[in-house]
């Protein structure tokens, strides 16, 4: 930055980044490259919370195993791991030997445990209010599209969600990962869809069955609208839409 601190040129890194460059400046740099991996070399320092014994500030070198990483925090009957804050990675149990590195799982720091007492459900519907609250608003995906994924969530969580706001979810999330301005927005919908393809069951328990048939034909409805505007091609036919 040119201008910052005291209107004077200034330098903006985080601590993590100061702490290795004084080991590298200390032990060199093929010292800090043989630890780690040869994709990922050094240590990371992770904030681990949530459902442990020892929550706190933890260092490792890449290429740790997430199940080590619970083992050193007291971590008990773990069914989930979300790496890298909200817009990370949720990982199941069945995913526990997988490691911390660029090349497998990516991690700003952020490490935050959920035990089988958590409903997974609801914490991606914690997360998609998080998002829709930070969202600054300047682009229409990211301001429309984390509100709508709040409405379909608080939706199903009050008992009236189908397993179309499901595919309406899904469509949201590649709208959403695509067209966005900034990363927020492009990642909001990451804990939904990691937690509905890993935890589909506790969506599914707010699903509600239909107990009829629609026999309302909206596009023959609509039979007369085309008439007044002298269009029949297919994208005026609601079943030939894409």
């Amino acid at each position: 930055m040119e201008r910052g601190y005291l209107d004077q040129p200034t330098t903006v890194n985080n601590v993590e980044t100061f702490c290795a460059v004084t080991h590298i400046a200390l032990q060199g740099a093929p010292w800090w490259s043989s630890i780690g991996t040869a994709q990922s070399t050094g240590t990371k320092i992770h904030s681990i919370s949530g459902d442990c014994e020892r929550p706190g500030i933890y260092e490792y070198p890449f290429g740790t195993r997430i199940g080590r990483i619970l083992e050193d925090c007291g971590a008990r009957n773990t069914q989930a791991v979300q790496v890298g804050g909200p817009s990370g990675v949720c990982l199941s149990a069945s995913e526990f030997n997988r490691r911390v590195g660029f090349e497998d799982v990516p991690t700003a720091g952020a490490f935050m445990i959920f035990d089988r007492s958590r409903n997974m459900f609801e914490v991606a519907r914690n997360f998609a209010h998080f998002f829709a609250h930070e969202s600054c608003g300047f682009c229409t995906p990211c301001r429309v599209g984390t509100e709508l994924v709040v409405r379909r969530l608080d939706k199903l969580q009050r008992g009236h969600g189908s397993s179309q706001d499901l595919d309406e979810l899904y469509e949201l999330d590649k709208l959403m990962h695509g067209a966005t301005h900034c990363g927020l927005g492009a990642a909001a919908c990451n804990p939904l869809r990691d937690t509905i393809a890993k935890f589909r069951p506790a969506y599914e328990q707010h699903l509600q069955s239909l107990h009829f048939v629609p026999g309302f034909d909206l596009d023959a409805e609509l039979s007369q609208a085309r008439l007044a505007t002298a269009r029949d091609d297919a994208l005026a036919h609601l079943e030939t839409l894409p």
